[in-house]
């Protein structure tokens, strides 16, 4: 039986895109069934307009939107796909604030769910979902969220793994079991260093 795995992903975040790419890569193996689910930063860090980060930060809630307007017509699949795209131009061709129409071409899916962009009636469901991943693990945390179930079967959430590039195939694989292992123990708080280099998710998806 496959495990269900939801992770909590804002498009801007490179640290969440390359763990995106880590759980990804092992999916299969550990025979994950992965839902893509939207956490916003904008809202979460409470960005304020005069802020430089605000632009982009609200240009990603609008790719947000479009998300949840593609996962309730089309599925989760179709989400993943998009995603992806999303990632491919912010994280690894350095686009940003490009026409989401663009994106959705580009992985065959309608371009009328460009409009869900600047369609607020989509913010209850962006926001319903965001909360649901800030109720798992509290609310200092960042992105990537992962929820997983637990041992009694109720989902259990950690933030992370926040890491800086894919390990090896190997190393990725006990990076899941061991994330897995420490997310079933309720007493489990925080491991942490310093972190060296900046992120680099490798080859373009």
């Amino acid at each position: 039986m496959s495990t269900p795995v939801r992770f909590w992903i804002d498009p801007l975040c490179p640290f969440c895109w390359t763990t995106a790419l880590w759980i990804r890569d092992i999916a299969s193996e550990r025979d994950l069934d992965i839902t893509w689910q939207p956490i916003s930063l904008l809202v979460k860090n409470e960005i304020d307009p005069d802020s430089p980060w605000y632009g982009v930060a609200k240009w990603s809630f609008g790719l947000q939107r479009v998300l949840e307007s593609v996962r309730a017509a089309e599925g989760n699949a179709a989400v993943e796909s998009l995603y992806i795209e999303y990632g491919r131009r912010i994280h690894h061709d350095g686009q940003n604030e490009w026409p989401v129409a663009e994106a959705l071409e580009a992985v065959g899916l309608p371009v009328s769910h460009a409009a869900a962009f600047d369609d607020e009636t989509w913010d209850a469901e962006v926001l319903r979902l965001h909360h649901e991943g800030l109720a798992l693990v509290g609310n200092d945390v960042g992105t990537p969220i992962i929820g997983i179930p637990g041992r009694d079967g109720k989902e259990v959430g950690v933030f992370g793994p926040v890491i800086t590039a894919r390990p090896s195939h190997g190393d990725s694989l006990i990076l899941w079991d061991a994330s897995v292992a420490l997310a079933q123990i309720p007493e489990f708080f925080e491991l942490k260093r310093s972190r060296t280099s900046g992120p680099n998710p490798g080859p373009r998806p």
